[in-house]
Order: structure tokens, then sequence, then C-alpha cells
């Protein structure tokens, strides 16, 4: 793992540290150049004994507007707010190689009142990720991520997955609301990551409105991921996993629709589906959906997914919405 949000949280970057009130960074289709492969090389040589350095990185700051903007070639994250709120980041290109070692695009990690909106990410592990502080660290600390909002953006992710969230979690991830978005050449669409010891939680979430070609896994989410900073976790801390709704979107050149794994005396729950149709590359050769310790609803799902997914006794009562979401306004 490239970062781990440790108590104290220490991040490198090669750009100044910003805390601040009102900051913007933009300008007229600027370009800041991370000059990343000599990162990548060192890292691939087993040279590198540090954390990769992030392009931007933002600590403890508010009101932060980043536009207009190209990121090249960042040797870890592109954009990392920490404990941060009410940022907004718009009509900005994000792209890395696609065989660079784990660059990621947009990384809110414990904020508040996020929007990413009108973008490109073209990156190798996640191009959007969304996580909240690890194991006893985040717990202790306790600074959530909520009040996310994605829309208009236009994402790959060659090894990874176009919009993750975890498996840094324990301070708690919810309020999540990503519509309009465009996935292609990702080995993943949509991935949730997770596992004993974590404790938080990832809910009310919702994502709509996609359209998605040539991903291997359309959604992933995975409840038994045992990866841990060190050997003092505390495994009786369960994350929950709860009001997923994923609905409207069509995929093409999809090589499985979805793998949804919970955890044993700890299932996912609320998990909805709705109006999904997914055209599988090879559906004579394995099941298209792979499901165990999860419960939810579905309808109007190709191919038809899970049993577990579509049991009489559930109905969409059970299912998060945000029918009245509104774009946050930060600018």
């Amino acid at each position: 793992m490239a970062h781990r949000q440790l108590q104290p949280h220490q991040p490198s970057h090669p750009l100044p540290r910003e805390r601040c009130h009102h900051r913007r960074h933009g300008g007229n289709n600027g370009l800041i150049d991370g000059q990343g492969l000599v990162w990548w090389d060192w890292l691939r040589s087993h040279e590198l004994n540090h954390s990769r350095p992030h392009l931007v990185e933002f600590l403890y700051s508010e009101e932060i507007v980043i536009s207009n903007l190209t990121f090249l070639n960042s040797p870890a994250w592109s954009i990392h707010p920490v404990y941060c709120s009410n940022v907004k980041v718009h009509n900005v290109t994000i792209k890395t190689l696609l065989d660079a070692p784990l660059t990621d695009g947009i990384v809110p990690d414990s904020c508040l009142n996020v929007c990413i909106e009108d973008s490109t990410i073209s990156v190798s592990h996640e191009a959007i990720s969304v996580k909240s502080g690890l194991d006893k660290y985040g717990i202790s600390i306790g600074r959530p991520t909520s009040d996310i909002h994605i829309s208009r953006v236009d994402l790959q992710a060659s090894s990874g997955a176009a919009l993750a969230f975890g498996s840094e979690m324990s301070g708690g991830i919810s309020g999540i609301h990503a519509d309009h978005l465009r996935i292609h050449g990702s080995d993943k669409g949509f991935s949730l990551k997770t596992t004993p010891g974590r404790g938080g939680y990832i809910k009310e979430v919702i994502i709509s409105d996609v359209e998605m070609d040539g991903i291997r896994v359309a959604i992933e989410f995975i409840g038994n991921l045992s990866s841990h900073p060190d050997d003092d976790f505390d495994p009786s801390e369960l994350p929950v996993i709860d009001q997923i709704t994923l609905k409207n979107m069509v995929g093409t050149n999809i090589s499985v629709a979805g793998i949804l794994l919970g955890i044993d005396s700890d299932p996912f729950t609320a998990i909805c589906l709705s109006n999904l149709s997914f055209s599988i590359t090879d559906s004579l050769h394995s099941s298209p959906w792979s499901c165990s310790n999860v419960s939810g609803y579905s309808e109007s799902v190709l191919p038809e997914p899970c049993s577990e997914l579509y049991a009489p006794s559930s109905n969409s009562s059970i299912c998060f919405s945000l029918p009245s979401y509104s774009a946050l306004d930060v600018a």
C-alpha cells in the first residue's frame, strides 16, 4: 500500500502543504507534471524505502476549489484532500501511464462536502477512491467522509477500480451520490473493500446513470481483504456495509457482472440493484454473479443476479435513495 493513514498523519508531497481557508488552485488549462517515472522505476526496482509523494495534498482546509488544470504522472495520488471540508474539483484532467504502479486520481480522505464534476481521470489503480482512516488509527481519530457528489466524469483505471470505497474506511463513509459516469478500459467499475478489524461503516451510497465498456468486473464488493498496517488490530471490530444502491447502468464487453462477498456473521445489507443491463463477453464459461453473506433487493437486472438479491421477502423499501440531492456549491 503506497500510503497509510497512521496517527499522526504524515503525508509526503512535492508541493507545499496547504492548511488554509478559501483556497483556490485554478487556471486556464494549466498543467502540473509530477514526473512520476523516476519514482515508479525506484519502486519497481525496490530502491524506494519510503512512501511516494502525492502531487497536491491539502490538510485541515476549507473552501477549496481546484479547476481548469491538468495533472500528469503523479508519483502516487494526484489530488489528496485530508480532513478537509467544502472541496470542489471541477474541469480537471488527470492522467498517468496505465502501467504505472498504483497511481490514483482523486482521493477524498476523511473529508466533508466534496464535489467532483466535469472531469477526466485515467490512471493505473483507482480513478476516484473514497477513504476515511485505517483500523484503530481511523477509529480513534473518528473523522468520517460524508456528503460526496460525483457527476459527469470519465473514468479509467487499468488495474483497479474506476470508483472505489476503502479499504481505509474505519472513520466511516456515508452520503455518497455519483451519477452520469462513463467508465471504460478498467479492471473494475465499482469496488468496495473492507475486512474484519476495520470497524467503521460504508452506508447511504447511490450510484446511477452509468455507461461502462471494457470492464473485467463491473461491481466488486469484498469483505475479507485481510490487509492491515500492523498486527495491532481487533478482529472483533467489524465494518457495517448497508444501503448501497446502484441503478440505471448499461455495460458492454463486461467479463463478470458482480462479485459480492460479505463477512461471515457480518453480512452486507440492503445492497440494491435496479435497471442494470450488462453484456457479458464469455457467459458460457463462468457465472456472471458470485455472492455470499449479502442481502438486498433487485429489479430489472440482466444477467439475473444472485438469489440473495431477489428473495421474495425483500422489497425496495430497504433501499437508499436521494431524491432531493443537490450539488455542492463552494465556488
